[in-house]
């Protein structure tokens, strides 16, 4: 069929009779982000939009409905079938585990992003929703033998296809004579994978009295929005997923529920699976799928409780609900012991062991330097999010309290509460893995070419430091770093006696925790320290840290050749 909207359709048995031909898709071309992967969906009928019905539960590569679905963590579907062949992934090494070191691509065209294999599950939910979807379409095939639709295909195809390729498309599209109403019968033909995914449909009714089985396909659809609403309802604040966003396990939950669970814990809710994402979920793709059947099937309760969420979150007068410690620094996951005395504190000290257990702890600013939006305040703008592990009160009312970090924050605006300082604070997180893998991959790719090129021009001299470190990938950085606290041990450094280890711990062989441990046993100044609580990205961390050692060392960058490790 050509792409000129077409007056007659050849029926079967040989005549032609006149139809409306659907509005083509013109916003969606091959190559194009597939309509299911807009942002807003419109409200979708039975009859008139069957065929973008049944598009959003067809896979953009294989056409035929999704079967084990993946979702991908850039947001796209696709079935499990049609993931390409993971592949290694070059110059990553952060995490370490063989399911990161291999990486499978998206496969949309215009997306392409490259994933590590550990990341790209099975969709549980809509894997799930999928079996539910075809069951509803088969119970109700059986008794509608007698409602005869015919279908035919229309080919989309870009405009700068040849002429005589458009030829050859026009014979390779399908058609059909399915019962059941138009929505049943495009699933039937996507089933068969005689309807391709991006390709439209023109219908035409062969009953006797002109029935063009409209009932049929809103009762269908009635009962398929039953069956979505209740499967998309999150298993956090049980309530209709808003925004519903998937795990690298498989599991769908609300974007701000995930998210709120994130800021405490970083375990699936469902499984237990661990979960490297940071907790405001940045970068971290939407389900796009799940999404546009939201929107186009009840788009009237996404937006009631769209509506309620954001009553729900309207600023209130407690806008600054942080309190603040200022004394020292403090690190993530690491402990910090306080003796708490001064009546302001331990009135903020009660309040929070009556609360939620958390408090700020920042560093004062000794040298009144100016700290970003805040001008020069009395403290510096980063600190560490603590909680209370244990409150020891005293009888005169001081107590002995040891906590424990649990994120990094940064202070956007702050007042005083009763003597002590009060804030409201931004969370600081590491970039999510994807983005630190690219970090790593183009670092160190970018410094090889540069070493490359000074050996060219410099053949006798030895690599600057810098350079020479931008080659190390984040296993090597780590490597090195933990093979000195091993030499450092064995040489009885006091920074490393059995006591101050008894405390911190052992060494953590994670990149992302090594830093915050070496800095708190470390006898360097608490500044030089604060530098971490700035960074984002875990390999800057380790540099940081490699910097520390080469002090120590008595040399100011390691020198020789690129493969030189300490």
């Amino acid at each position: 069929m050509s792409s000129q909207r077409r007056k007659e359709l050849l029926l079967p048995n040989g005549s032609e009779q006149s139809f409306e031909p659907p509005p083509y898709p013109h916003d969606f071309m091959v190559g194009d982000v597939p309509p299911h992967e807009t942002s807003e969906q419109v409200a979708l009928v039975a009859h008139g939009d069957a065929r973008q019905l049944v598009r959003l539960v067809q896979c953009p590569r294989c056409s035929k409905p999704f079967s084990t679905p993946v979702t991908l963590p850039c947001g796209h579907t696709v079935c499990r079938g049609c993931l390409p062949a993971p592949r290694p992934r070059a110059n990553i090494s952060y995490p370490n585990t063989p399911d990161r070191l291999v990486g499978i691509a998206c496969p949309l065209p215009l997306c392409g992003a490259e994933h590590a294999a550990a990341e790209c599950n099975v969709d549980v939910t809509l894997a799930k929703l999928m079996e539910l979807i075809k069951l509803e379409m088969a119970n109700h095939t059986p008794a509608l033998e007698d409602t005869p639709t015919f279908l035919e295909e229309i080919l989309q195809w870009d405009e700068n296809v040849p002429m005589d390729e458009k030829e050859k498309m026009r014979d390779m599209a399908h058609s059909r004579v399915l019962h059941g109403g138009r929505l049943v019968s495009t699933f039937i033909m996507a089933q068969m994978g005689e309807l391709r995914y991006r390709s439209d449909l023109a219908y035409m009714t062969l009953s006797a009295s002109g029935d063009e089985y409209q009932n049929l396909d809103s009762a269908l659809l009635e009962r398929l929005r039953e069956v979505v609403h209740k499967e998309l309802d999150c298993l956090v604040c049980y309530n209709m997923m808003l925004d519903p966003t998937t795990t690298s396990c498989g599991h769908t939950f609300c974007r701000r529920c995930l998210a709120r669970v994130m800021d405490h814990s970083n375990i699936c809710p469902m499984c237990r699976t661990g979960l490297h994402i940071p907790p405001s979920l940045q970068n971290k793709g939407s389900n796009i799928l799940l999404n546009s059947l939201l929107h186009g099937l009840c788009p009237d309760l996404v937006a009631a409780r769209r509506m309620a969420v954001e009553t729900e979150e309207l600023p209130g007068d407690d806008a600054l609900n942080t309190p603040l410690f200022v004394c020292t620094l403090s690190l993530p996951t690491m402990p910090t012991f306080l003796h708490v005395f001064e009546p302001r504190y331990r009135l903020m000290m009660r309040r929070c062991a009556e609360g939620n257990r958390q408090f700020g702890m920042v560093m004062y600013n000794r040298s009144s330097a100016s700290q970003g939006d805040l001008g020069p305040t009395q403290f510096l703008e980063y600190g560490t999010l603590l909680e209370i592990v244990n409150l020891e009160l005293l009888r005169d009312g001081r107590s002995f309290v040891e906590t424990r970090g649990i994120g990094r924050f940064r202070i956007r605006a702050h007042g005083m509460l009763d003597g002590y300082h009060v804030a409201r604070v931004e969370r600081v997180e590491d970039v999510s893995l994807a983005d630190e893998g690219a970090l790593e991959q183009s670092e160190t790719v970018a410094a090889q070419e540069m070493v490359n090129q000074f050996r060219r021009e410099n053949p006798h001299q030895s690599l600057p430091g810098p350079l020479a470190l931008n080659l190390y990938s984040t296993q090597q950085l780590l490597e090195s770093c933990m093979a000195f606290v091993r030499e450092m041990r064995h040489q009885s450094a006091p920074w490393l006696s059995a006591r101050i280890v008894q405390v911190y711990g052992e060494p953590p062989d994670d990149p992302a925790l090594f830093p915050y441990w070496f800095a708190s046993v470390l006898p360097i100044a608490e500044e030089e320290k604060y530098v971490l609580l700035r960074t984002t990205r875990v390999r800057e961390r380790l540099k940081v840290v490699y910097s520390w050692i080469a002090r120590i060392r008595g040399q100011r960058w390691p020198s020789g050749s690129a493969c030189c490790i300490l």
